[in-house]
């Protein structure tokens, strides 16, 4: 799994024009999915991402997690992070996972951070969304599992 991890002030995403999903203080995550992630991954990524300590404490040092500032998550499926643009000018998508598989994982991870205790908001998956935001900061940090996971 790939996530790019956005600290914001506040984020929305609309499809067709309407609101499906908004937060205030919290993180955007965009979220990608490849055929061999499973639910360990899965597991690993969202409380990796929950447990982050990127936002600010009382002396301005980034110390304190999404739970402790009782931040919220909005999470949007995005293919693109699986994108491959070594060869030619058009990205190559076939790392990207099938969308059976991407979804059913993309749902779980909705679950699993709210099991961590985080209010959940989602995009549509598969949707033509538009994502709008005020990047906090800035900051934001690319995870791998392919590179952050402890092997085995």
């Amino acid at each position: 799994m790939k996530a790019v991890v956005q600290r914001v002030s506040r984020c929305s995403v609309t499809v067709d024009g309407q609101l499906v999903g908004s937060i205030g203080k919290g993180l955007l995550v965009l979220l990608g999915v490849a055929d061999s992630d499973t639910e360990k991954e899965r597991d690993y990524l969202a409380e990796k991402i929950v447990g982050l300590r990127i936002f600010e404490d009382s002396q301005g040092k980034m110390n304190l997690s999404l739970q402790d500032v009782k931040g919220e998550l909005l999470v949007v499926s995005q293919f693109t992070l699986f994108g491959d643009c070594k060869k030619g000018r058009r990205p190559s998508f076939t790392g990207a996972g099938k969308p059976e598989h991407a979804n059913v994982l993309y749902e779980q991870f909705l679950c699993r951070a709210e099991e961590l205790g985080v209010q959940v908001q989602r995009g549509v998956f598969g949707a033509d969304m538009k994502v709008e935001l005020i990047n906090d900061g800035p900051v934001t940090l690319i995870l791998d599992t392919d590179e952050i996971m402890p092997k085995k």
